[in-house]
């Protein structure tokens, strides 16, 4: 048995150090070889600036037809705040920002029927809206590279509108840029996203798609009937790039720890 044994350890013992040979360069040792340093990081912080474009339509009760909207319109800017969940976990942190962009919707023509269903004679509407979001953000960092995900709330408001009459439609002058009494303007609800980020320390460059889904409807429910409620909540798709800028270290000791490493220091030697 003793035999037996000796021989297997043996055995595996030969086969680990073939394969650490075999894993070690021609002329290096094991006292020579160099470890890649592992990836720390730090509670640091971002601003940042992004811009890129929506896919835009409405949840519609009673239903409608329609077509999604592309609107090259969505420009914001942002502070980003990285910090260990239970003083461990590095992956976490919280955004917020403000954010410039249009959403709309356009109603789908029906070629058989010559009809394309409208509000206020309009087949199409364009909103200028201001946001801002809160987010709480996840990150996983690589050296030069990191995943992101998001999700949060905001808070918006309806700036101003552009209706358009289409082929089967006609608004008036009046209210081509006007919004209606009845026409709701202050929007909240949720965003979450998706994305990737490429760092090259000081900065980072943010790819990011990010749904929106408002809670507040695009006019009263019963602005037509007390009795019939209708509808009207829009939902984005957006697309956005953007490039930011590291306000404290992202690896590496801190300012305040070197100054506490140099006060210990100082009060050790004496």
């Amino acid at each position: 048995m003793k035999k037996i044994v000796t021989t297997i350890f043996l055995a595996l013992a030969t086969i680990c150090l073939h394969a650490q040979s075999a894993q070690l360069p021609t002329g290096l040792t094991l006292d020579t070889l160099e470890v890649k340093k592992k990836l720390e990081i730090n509670d640091y912080s971002m601003f940042g600036v992004s811009y890129g474009a929506n896919l835009s339509m409405v949840r519609w009760n009673p239903g409608q037809s329609q077509d999604m909207l592309l609107l090259p319109m969505n420009v914001g800017i942002s502070f980003t705040k990285y910090g260990r969940m239970f003083g461990y976990m590095p992956y976490f942190g919280f955004k917020i920002g403000l954010n410039y962009t249009q959403e709309g919707y356009q109603f789908e023509y029906n070629e058989e029927k010559n009809y394309t269903y409208k509000i206020e004679g309009a087949e199409k509407a364009v909103y200028d809206v201001v946001e801002m979001p809160m987010y709480m953000h996840c990150h996983y960092d690589m050296w030069n590279f990191k995943l992101i995900a998001e999700l949060g709330c905001y808070a918006g408001y309806r700036l101003g509108i552009q209706r358009f009459s289409g082929n089967t439609g006609y608004v008036t002058k009046e209210l081509e840029y006007s919004f209606l009494p009845t026409d709701r303007r202050l929007d909240y609800g949720l965003k979450g996203g998706v994305g990737f980020g490429l760092v090259f320390d000081p900065l980072e460059f943010h790819i990011m798609a990010t749904y929106k889904h408002s809670f507040s409807s695009l006019y009263d429910p019963d602005h037509k009937s007390e009795y019939y409620y209708r509808y009207a909540y829009p939902m984005n798709i957006s697309v956005t790039a953007g490039v930011y800028i590291h306000l404290s270290k992202r690896t590496g000791k801190t300012k305040a720890e070197l100054k506490k490493e140099a006060k210990d220091l100082v009060y050790n030697s004496k």
